[in-house]
Formats: structure tokens, sequence, C-alpha cells
């Protein structure tokens, strides 16, 4: 049993930490157009608007039922041979397709949940003022379920920040591909995934630590 390159492993964290924006760039972008999309979805299946909900529905249970692996490479293989205009498409934007629809579909039931949390009370009260709907979501309903949403929502944001280590099979060089490409040049593949692996755990880790505070900072306000 050979010993760990140390010194191999020490020269490689500087070149995988150079990567390390980009694999944010990916998650920060999926996040944020998931949450959007993730909102209209909830809000939807709430409100069940005839024909639309079925719609949502299929989407949800194909993207919560199928791997992200395939679907990466639906969007970046697939849809350009059947959509001309996709023909240009990058990795990078490949990624954050599937990144955004995948966890949105996840994140759309997170959201709905915590908006049937949210006091039947608060609904009532806010129809007997005459607020419309739309005025009652946006007002009253949405905000408190982001306050019950926002633990899991940073679970799934977590959980997008590993997903992008599956970009590099569409050829995006990011921190998994950097990793690759090192381990296939100098062999030491242990070592190479071993860095890696440690970096995306000390992201996770920090973020983690960032969600106990954010979940603690939300109950006290809410206590209050």
């Amino acid at each position: 049993m050979r010993a760990l390159d140390l010194d191999y492993m020490l020269g490689l964290v500087p070149v995988i930490l150079g990567y390390v924006p980009l694999t944010l760039f990916m998650a920060v972008a999926g996040m944020a157009f998931a949450l959007v999309l993730a909102s209209l979805l909830a809000v939807e299946r709430v409100i069940r608007v005839p024909v639309l909900d079925w719609f949502v529905v299929l989407f949800i249970s194909f993207f919560r039922g199928t791997p992200l692996l395939v679907q990466l490479f639906l969007f970046y293989y697939g849809l350009p041979q059947v959509l001309s205009f996709l023909t240009n498409i990058n990795g990078v934007t490949a990624a954050i397709m599937g990144l955004t629809l995948h966890f949105s579909a996840y994140m759309a039931e997170s959201i709905r949940a915590a908006i049937a949390g949210v006091d039947r009370s608060q609904w009532e009260a806010a129809q007997s003022i005459g607020m419309t709907q739309g005025q009652m979501m946006r007002r009253i309903v949405l905000p408190q379920a982001a306050r019950i949403a926002a633990p899991t929502l940073v679970n799934y944001f977590i959980d997008m920040i590993k997903g992008t280590s599956l970009a590099f099979t569409l050829g995006v060089t990011e921190m998994m591909g950097a990793a690759q490409k090192e381990a296939a040049g100098s062999f030491l593949y242990f070592e190479a995934f071993l860095v890696v692996a440690l970096i995306y755990w000390l992201l996770v880790e920090t973020l983690s630590q960032g969600q106990k505070r954010l979940e603690s900072r939300l109950n006290r306000a809410f206590a209050r």
C-alpha cells in the first residue's frame, strides 16, 4: 500500500479552488431560477387552476422521478436535435437549466407544504378585508411560508452545489472536471478526488453552519 502524495495534494488545492467561483455561479443561478419557478408551481398547486394543474403535476412527477444526470444529457445532447435554436447551447447553460428544473420540482412541493402550514385564520383574515387571492398570497401567505420553508430550501441549495459536480459530464471544467483532468495527467486519482471531496465538504459545512444561524434567527424573530 503506497502512501498519499501530500505534496501533490497541497499543490492541487489552489488549482481546484480556482474553479469554486464557477461551481458557485452555477449553483446560485440555478437556485435563483428554481426559487422563482418553484414558487409559481407551488402557488398553482394550492389554487389548482383547471388543466394547468395537470401539466404542473406531470412536470413535478417527471423531474422528481428521473435522475439529474439523465436530465442534463437530455438538455445538452437531446434537445438541440429537436430544437434547432438550442444547437449552440453550452455546458454551463445546460447545467443551470437542468439544476433549475430538477430542483424546482422538489422545492415546489416544499413551498406548497409551507403554504399549507400557514394558519387558516390568516387566509380568512385577508379575505375578510377584501384582499384578492394574489394580494393574499403576496402579502400574507408567502412571507410566512418563506420562514417555514427556508431551512429546507437551504438544504436544496446544498444539494444543488453537490449536483454541479455532474456538469463535468457536459464538458464543463468546474471543480470535479478540474480534478478529473489533473488525475488523468498524474494518475493519482485517489489524491485528486480526495482533494475535491474535502473542498466540497468544506463548502457544505460552511453553508450548514449558516443554515443553523438562519434557522435560529428566524425562529427567534417569530417568537417575538
